[in-house]
């Protein structure tokens, strides 16, 4: 019996980035069947047989699943280009955050700024990641730091997925760093974050996910444990930015709490990385911030590799260490800094990134799964990693639609 499929994508080369024989997930000379929005077929051509209505001649490109970055933090008000210019005459980041400068800087400005200001910003930095082939993108709150502005941040971020063809995971990111109301309080804040603030943004379904800075200019392991266990007892899943700037353990705690991943880990020590393998937790990767920052301890990607953990990429696009708005060139950094293959840095950018906020149903092509798609006019899928800004879609389908 033949099957109804809305359209078929043909003459195409596949990098499903799923798990076969090939590298990729290469399937050559292959087509993709759509029906509600879904993957319904994926094979060699001469192995269909359905009925289409409509057929997409890909002219032997190369068709990849839709990209997802999975960590930034694109809502915000105003810049920190004399932040950049400081670091380049001397001063670090963390001195420059302690002067008041660095997030608290940042949280000032969004704090003034209105909702149709920051929706504005944001949805410009968006439509640059979905220029590129960004399909699921997850936000993060943090610079509001108090109720009203957490809320507003986190619904900025929801309207942007009303606005764009893009699937919008939000984070509340409340222990990101101490406001001035609470100087030399931070036990009170986190009080505040945990008994105030996570109750109301679980009450009007505004985060998927809570996220914590265990750092030394951050938050504590004791601190960023109460935000867990809040976080836990809401059902929201858990992250965490950990071992940025030093070793305070977060990843082996986060991991304790079952998080979908850890993120920068520049300073965790290979021996804790089979704490993630025990957790399923993936490693988040930001080189974009490694660059900027001028770091030097990487991550340590081999040890992640011994014990198969599942290693993600991101742009962490936000405005003090990290304000790039590409998703490639990312993925470009994580090659030439972290030493990651190309294939390594596909898989971060699609289905580990999709595994990095808990989406099993994208971030690769097989049956089932969302039909986000992009077609490339490539030789091979690891130009798109190799050739900077010289790449952008020829067509895309968001949940089986043309964009």
């Amino acid at each position: 019996m033949q099957s109804q499929f809305d359209f078929l994508i043909h003459n195409v080369q596949i990098a499903s980035m799923a798990a076969n024989s090939e590298a990729y997930g290469e399937i050559k000379d292959a087509c993709v069947a759509i029906k509600n929005g879904n993957i319904e077929f994926i094979g060699n051509q001469h192995d269909f047989d359905g009925e289409v209505d409509t057929y997409v001649d890909g002219e032997g490109q190369w068709l990849l699943p839709g990209f997802v970055d999975c960590h930034t933090h694109i809502v915000y008000g105003g810049d920190r280009a004399n932040e950049f210019e400081m670091r380049l005459n001397g001063v670090s980041y963390q001195t420059i955050a302690q002067q008041g400068g660095g997030i608290k800087s940042t949280v000032k400005a969004t704090r003034e700024a209105s909702f149709e200001s920051l929706l504005a910003s944001a949805s410009s930095r968006a439509q640059a990641l979905l220029d590129e082939g960004v399909m699921t993108l997850e936000i993060k709150s943090g610079y509001g730091l108090d109720l009203q502005n957490e809320i507003k941040m986190l619904e900025v971020a929801k309207q942007i997925a009303k606005d764009l063809p893009v699937n919008v995971s939000t984070t509340y990111l409340g222990a990101h760093a101490l406001p001035l109301e609470y100087k030399d309080d931070a036990d009170g804040y986190i009080d505040f974050v945990c008994d105030t603030v996570l109750p109301k943004i679980y009450e009007l379904k505004l985060a998927d996910s809570v996220d914590v800075f265990c750092e030394t200019i951050g938050f504590n392991t004791a601190q960023c444990e109460r935000v867990f266990k809040s976080a836990k007892q809401f059902g929201l899943n858990i992250k965490a930015h950990v071992e940025q700037l030093s070793d305070l353990k977060g990843a082996k705690l986060a991991a304790s709490y079952n998080a979908i991943s850890v993120d920068h880990i520049e300073y965790l020590e290979p021996e804790d990385a089979f704490a993630l393998k025990q957790s399923n937790t993936v490693a988040v990767l930001l080189p974009g911030a490694f660059y900027f920052l001028k770091e030097t301890q990487k991550p340590p990607v081999n040890a992640l590799r011994q014990n198969s953990i599942p290693m993600a990429v991101a742009t962490d696009l936000n405005p003090g260490s990290s304000p790039i708005a590409s998703i490639l060139t990312c993925a470009n950094m994580a090659c030439v800094l972290f030493d990651l293959t190309p294939e390594e840095a596909l898989k971060g950018i699609t289905i580990n990134a999709a595994s990095a906020l808990g989406l099993n149903d994208r971030g690769q092509i097989q049956t089932g799964m969302r039909a986000d798609l992009c077609l490339w006019n490539i030789a091979h899928p690891a130009q798109l990693i190799y050739a900077v800004n010289q790449h952008k879609p020829v067509k895309k389908w968001f949940g089986g639609k043309l964009v």
